[in-house]
Order: C-alpha cells, then sequence, then structure tokens
C-alpha cells in the first residue's frame, strides 16, 4: 500500500483553475451552463431550477442578471433532457453498443444528450451545428477519447436519421413524452 498524504482540512491548498475561451454565441453559453447542470443533476437529488439558478448566477457578475435569451434556452435544454432522457438514453444505446449508459462518462453521457435533444427531439438545431457545439464541449470538459466518442456517436445517429426517429418514437414506460 502506498503512503497517502494526510489532508487536513484547516489547511491552504492551491487550486488549478481552468480557463476557458468565451463563448461565441448566447446559445454556446447556454449549452455550457446545462451541461454543468446536467452533470450535477446526474450526480445528486438536487432540485432542477434550483441547480439551474445556481449556474446562472456563478456565470454573471453580481451586478448582472443573466441575460433573457441564455437563460431561457438553458431551461429549454435542460428540462427538454430531462423530460426526453429515456428515449434519449435508448438512442444512445442503440449507436454506442458496446458501453452500457452507466459506463459512459457523465460529461460524455450528457453532452450526447444535449446534441441529441436538439437535432432529434427538439428539431430546433441544424444536425452540423448540434455535433460541432457538442465537439466542442467534449474538447473543453471531457476526457482524452470524448471528442472522438461523442463525435461518432452523433455522427453514426446522423446518417441514420430513420433510425434514431424510429427509437425516439418508441413509448418508454413511465415516459409520456413520446
Amino acid at each position: 500500500m502506498t503512503d497517502l498524504p494526510i489532508l487536513d482540512p484547516d489547511s491552504e491548498y492551491d487550486v488549478e483553475e481552468i480557463e476557458h475561451d468565451p463563448p461565441v454565441t448566447v446559445r454556446s453559453l447556454a449549452r455550457r451552463v446545462a451541461l454543468q447542470v446536467l452533470y450535477e443533476l446526474d450526480c445528486t437529488n438536487h432540485p432542477p431550477e434550483q441547480v439551474i439558478e445556481a449556474r446562472l448566477n456563478a456565470q454573471n457578475p453580481e451586478d448582472e442578471k443573466p441575460e433573457r435569451s441564455s437563460s431561457r434556452y438553458v431551461r429549454l435544454i435542460v428540462y427538454g433532457v430531462l423530460n426526453n432522457r429515456a428515449r434519449i438514453d435508448r438512442a444512445i444505446q442503440y449507436f454506442a453498443p458496446e458501453w452500457p449508459l452507466e459506463q459512459v462518462a457523465i460529461i460524455d453521457r450528457n453532452i450526447l444528450r444535449i446534441a441529441l435533444f436538439e437535432f432529434a427531439v427538439s428539431r430546433g438545431v441544424p444536425v452540423n451545428v448540434a455535433i460541432d457545439e457538442a465537439v466542442a464541449l467534449a474538447q473543453m470538459f471531457g476526457a482524452d477519447g470524448s471528442t472522438s466518442f461523442v463525435n461518432g456517436v452523433l455522427g453514426q445517429a446522423a446518417l441514420r436519421d430513420g433510425e434514431l426517429q424510429s427509437i425516439l418514437n418508441q413509448p418508454v414506460g413511465g415516459d409520456t413524452s413520446a
């Protein structure tokens, strides 16, 4: 067994803070915030609205309110993913059968959920934009293989849209959004 350092909660530690490039659009910012919200919701039992408010407020200086369009889009994504999660997860499993969903990294799983919601469920974002944004999120927040994994799964889903829509349109037990 290796000798582990003893951590003293009263000691000060250096914290590495990673700075990311500023988002290009309001929607890009909203996707980043929505990803953070969905990540937290995947790890905890916190109420969604409380998490959304906390994340939106963390993005803005104390004297500024979150931009309405950004705030609205964050909610659209978060609640859209939550309300369609069973259907979206079934699609992820179909297009990444070698990866049980619980073994997919939480960040990757939620990036896939956001992109599939945007281009396949709500159909409010062009496929190429949703995939590009998902790949950018994977580069920013994911592990080394995240970018290729996310791009591969979404690319297959986009190429096989008929199969994707068929999967998404199958009713799911307890999911009345079909």
